[in-house]
């Protein structure tokens, strides 16, 4: 499990992320195959709203600040850690999200609720109702309990 000790640092995209909320819904969507397929469809997505490892990162702070790059875009703001739920809620001036850590075996997934994803994304790159951003919605339709994020390291 990811704990507010570990989260501290600058964490950079290394490749679209996706989790499901429980094991059952897992198993019932058909597993890891189903996780490979989604992070293989939000590849190309990222890559048009111009999300890659160079523009793209997070820096947790041990007073309770981030910055944030999302696709070139900054934000930043206070944060904090729920380590019984891995949840950490990420508050800046314009925009308000809450995301889930996971820990990965080269780092660690920013996960968010799909329909949040889109949102963030939306904001961030400034591109409401822009047809790149389709794929995010068609899959947060698809999967009850998938998140889908970034993974790091």
């Amino acid at each position: 499990a990811v704990t507010q000790k570990s989260l501290i640092g600058t964490w950079s995209y290394t490749r679209p992320g996706c989790a499901f909320t429980s094991e059952k819904l897992l198993a019932q969507a058909g597993g890891e195959v189903v996780a490979s397929e989604i992070k293989t469809k939000l590849q190309p997505t990222y890559q048009k709203v111009g999300i890659n490892a160079n523009n793209t990162q997070v820096t947790f702070k041990e007073d309770g600040t981030f910055t944030a790059k999302i696709a070139g875009k900054s934000w930043s703001g206070k944060y904090t850690f729920d380590a019984a739920n891995s949840k950490i809620t990420m508050q800046g001036l314009l925009l308000n999200v809450n995301c889930y850590a996971k820990r990965n075996s080269d780092g660690i997934g920013l996960l968010f609720e799909s329909k949040k994803l889109l949102t963030l994304l939306q904001t961030m790159s400034a591109l409401s109702g822009n047809q790149t951003l389709q794929t995010v919605g068609e899959l947060s339709k698809s999967y009850d309990g998938l998140r889908m994020g970034f993974d790091m390291k």
